[in-house]
């Protein structure tokens, strides 16, 4: 299974994307609003698939210390609200989801384009993690991401 990877061209101490969008619950959230918090924004293709879910339950039992850390996190793929609480539910996720149907925050950050799954070629979102700082500019970014074993690569950079 050969994959085409894609770093994004923001680079730590750059400013990170604003954006306004839909919470899993449907309300909205704009990035402005988060300034002066510490966030992590973790990008990954799709709820309910095995990487993805093995991730997304690493944040969940490491949520705690994550906001001990002062970190705000939110998932983001572009998954619709109404399969993000599906997926919430389903496994007992702890902190909110974001759905970027259209992509658009994906392409902000620069992690939208071509992949190779199964020798067939399209587009998506790249797994890559954004730690950002109060002062919203990109304090680390991970990539590649180990799923099994995200929050303690997010602690090591960014802890």
């Amino acid at each position: 299974m050969a994959r085409t990877t894609r770093e994004s061209k923001l680079k730590p101490g750059d400013q990170a994307p604003h954006f306004v969008t839909t919470l899993d619950d449907g309300s909205e959230l704009n990035s402005k609003d988060l300034v002066g918090t510490r966030t992590i924004l973790f990008f990954y293709p799709k709820d309910d698939t095995p990487t993805c879910t093995k991730e997304a339950c690493n944040i969940r039992d490491n949520y705690d210390v994550l906001r001990d850390h002062g970190f705000a996190v939110y998932g983001v793929s572009g998954d619709t609200p109404r399969k993000h609480q599906n997926f919430i539910k389903k496994y007992r996720l702890n902190f909110p989801l974001i759905s970027d149907k259209d992509h658009v925050i994906a392409r902000q950050f620069d992690i939208y384009g071509p992949k190779q799954f199964m020798g067939r070629t399209f587009d998506g979102i790249h797994r890559t993690t954004f730690v950002i700082g109060k002062d919203w500019k990109v304090e680390h970014i991970i990539h590649p991401v180990v799923s099994s074993d995200h929050a303690a690569q997010i602690l090591e950079v960014a802890g």
